[in-house]
C-alpha cells in the first residue's frame, strides 16, 4: 500500500488498525513534504475505510522524528528564494490531526523535537518508552515552536509549555507522563505486542489503558511546581528575572537560566507571545497564527543565524540581532503577528 514518499515512509492496513511507519531513519526521520503529503492521503483514505478503526504513527531507528529537514530551509532561506508550500502542507497536516475523527496512536520510542512532535500531539493518544526524548528546541536556533505548539504548549499544566519552549529542555517519558504530553508508557521491548493487540482491536483506548505501564519507567525528574513558579511571569524578561533571584537555591533556575541565556531574544518573545494568543485559539487559528510568524522568521535574520550555528558550522556561536531583550520591542515582536493578506492560511479540516 502506498499514498508516496515510498523511500521515506510505509503505510499498511492490518486487521483493525491503520499503519504509517517513518522509515527515514538515517535522517532521523526528518518530516519533508513528501512525507506530509502522503500521510494526508493516508489519512483522506483511510477514514472511510470501515476496516481501519485507528491510526498508529511510528517511526524506525532510534527517532520518532527528529523535526524538519533544517538544512533545506536554511539552504532556501539563504538563496533568497523562499517559499512556503512545505509550511502550508505541513500546518494544515498539523490541523487535520487534530480534528481526525478516527483515534490516533503514536507510538514514541526515541527521539522527538519540531515537526515529529506536530505529528504525534495532536492525535489522541501517544505512548512513549524509556527511550523517548521530547523537546521543542526552535528558540535555541532563531525560529518559534510551531507545529501546533502554540495549541498544545500552554495547555499544559503549571506553565510547563511555557518551560519547554522558552529554555529548549529535553525531557523523558516521566516527565511527558505528568505533563500530559504523553497519555501512556510501556517498556520498549512491549511495542510489538501492543501494536499486535491495537490491530487485533476495535477499542485503541481499552487496549491502550490495559497495555499502559508507565510505574516500570522512571518517574519524572523536574519539579513541576517549581516550574510553575518561576515561569509565572507576565514577560520572558521577568522570568529571567525570577529565575536570576532563584538560581543560588535552585538547580532548576540556574539550568534554565543558562540555557535561556542562549537563545535569541526575538524567538524567545515571540514564543511567549504566541503561547500567550494560542491558549484563546482553536487548532486551526493557532496554525494561521503560525504561519504568519514562519513567513515573517524565514525572512529575518535570526533563522539562518541559528541554522548556521548550530546545524552548520557546529559553532554553536550565533550572533543573535538584536542581541537583548531590551533591544526586542512590541513593535518588533507585532509585526510577527500580523496578518499575511492573500497569502494567509485559509484551509482547514473540520471536524467530522
Amino acid at each position: 500500500m502506498t499514498f508516496g514518499a515510498e523511500d521515506d515512509i510505509a503505510f499498511e492496513v492490518r486487521e483493525n488498525a491503520g499503519i504509517i511507519t517513518l522509515t527515514r531513519s538515517k535522517a532521523l526521520n526528518a518530516i519533508n513534504d513528501k512525507m506530509v503529503m502522503a500521510i494526508d492521503a493516508a489519512l483522506d483514505a483511510w477514514q472511510s475505510d470501515t476496516q481501519v478503526k485507528h491510526i498508529i504513527i511510528k517511526g524506525e531507528g532510534r527517532a520518532f522524528s527528529a523535526g524538519g529537514d533544517l538544512l533545506e530551509l536554511y539552504d532556501m532561506a539563504k538563496s533568497g528564494h523562499l517559499h512556503y508550500d512545505f509550511f502550508r502542507d505541513e500546518y494544515q497536516l498539523n490541523a487535520c490531526l487534530g480534528v481526525y475523527p478516527k483515534p490516533i496512536v503514536a507510538l514514541i520510542n526515541g527521539i522527538i523535537m519540531g515537526g515529529g512532535v506536530g505529528v504525534a500531539v495532536h492525535g489522541k493518544h501517544r505512548v512513549m518508552t524509556e527511550n523517548a526524548v521530547f523537546a521543542m528546541p526552535e528558540v535555541g536556533i532563531g525560529f518559534f515552536p510551531d507545529v501546533g505548539g502554540s495549541h498544545f504548549l500552554p495547555r499544559l499544566p503549571k506553565n510547563f509549555g511555557l518551560y519547554l519552549a522558552l529554555t529548549g529542555g529535553r525531557i523523558r517519558a516521566g516527565d511527558a507522563l505528568a505533563s500530559g504530553i504523553a497519555t501512556h508508557a510501556v517498556k520498549s521491548d512491549a511495542l510489538d505486542d501492543l501494536e499486535t493487540a491495537l490491530c487485533r482491536s476495535d477499542d485503541a483506548g481499552t487496549v491502550l489503558d490495559e497495555y499502559d505501564d508507565r510505574q516500570s519507567l522512571p518517574a519524572g525528574k523536574l519539579d513541576h511546581d517549581e516550574i510553575e513558579r518561576l515561569f509565572s511571569g507576565g514577560s520572558v524578561k521577568e522570568i529571567l528575572a525570577d529565575l536570576e533571584r532563584a538560581q543560588a537555591d535552585s538547580e532548576l533556575a540556574r539550568s534554565a537560566l543558562e540555557a535561556m541565556r542562549t537563545k535569541s531574544p526575538t524567538s524567545m518573545s515571540v514564543a511567549f507571545r504566541q503561547l500567550q494568543e494560542g491558549i484563546d485559539l482553536d487548532l486551526a487559528e493557532c496554525m494561521r497564527m503560525e504561519f504568519r510568524i514562519l513567513v515573517r522568521m524565514l525572512r529575518g535574520h535570526e533563522f539562518t543565524e541559528g541554522i548556521r550555528a548550530v546545524i552548520v558550522d557546529k559553532s554553536n556561536n550565533p550572533v543573535w540581532h538584536p542581541p537583548t531583550l531590551e533591544e526586542v520591542s512590541a513593535a518588533d515582536v507585532d509585526a510577527y503577528f500580523k496578518p499575511l493578506g492573500d497569502e494567509d492560511l485559509t484551509e482547514f479540516p473540520s471536524a467530522q
